[in-house]
């Protein structure tokens, strides 16, 4: 698990909740809007050391009478196979936690839900599950396969317990409101649907 960033508390990160927010290095997306270029790009990860887990967990272990929750974002921290090690110690110190994604890792997802290592699970839905679509907004080839996974996270999470929000940002040129009333038609009626608007500034984009 590599750690890029951590904000000891955030107001907006967690909606209602005073929340710690740890960034983890590394995504196998490349969506020009995302505000992380030095989270995400290779030739920029290195240029941050790595901010040690065990000083986080530190800080986290003094502090839980004064946060509401953690948030574990990116990146994608699902890319990581010890990510729920890290989860289960913070829930460990009593903490809600906070997870964002992007839905590329289901079996990851499922992990986390069955042994109750989030409580609320953000999924970003880039646009209409299609490859050509995918593609245009994460800067990769877009496989069926990242598509059925995609697919497959979206119904998890459809039919777990635990609060789940959908969310989209909105790209003019390639977002109009048929193609969210479509999205929102997918991912029912269940569990929130959020979305934010398209954001200038140092991006993913700026480097490509």
């Amino acid at each position: 698990m590599r750690i890029g960033g951590f904000v000891k508390n955030s107001l907006v990160d967690w909606d209602g909740k005073v929340a710690a927010v740890i960034f983890t290095k590394g995504c196998n997306f490349r969506c020009g809007y995302c505000h992380n270029p030095s989270l995400v790009l290779p030739e920029l990860i290195d240029r941050t050391e790595d901010i040690d887990e065990k000083t986080v967990l530190d800080f986290l272990a003094e502090r839980n009478n004064w946060l509401d929750g953690v948030v574990v974002t990116g990146g994608e921290p699902t890319i990581y196979g010890d990510l729920p090690v890290l989860l289960e110690e913070i829930k460990s110190l009593g903490y809600s936690l906070k997870l964002d994604t992007n839905g590329t890792n289901p079996s990851m997802l499922q992990k986390i839900i069955k042994n109750k290592l989030a409580d609320y699970i953000a999924m970003d839905v880039k646009t209409l599950p299609e490859k050509s679509l995918y593609a245009k907004i994460t800067g990769i080839q877009v496989t069926a396969d990242i598509i059925e996974k995609i697919m497959t996270s979206i119904l998890l999470l459809n039919n777990s317990a635990i609060e789940v929000e959908f969310r989209t940002t909105i790209i003019p040129g390639i977002h109009d409101e048929a193609a969210v009333n479509l999205m929102r038609t997918l991912l029912g009626k269940n569990k929130k649907y959020r979305t934010n608007q398209y954001r200038d500034g140092s991006t993913i984009e700026t480097y490509l």
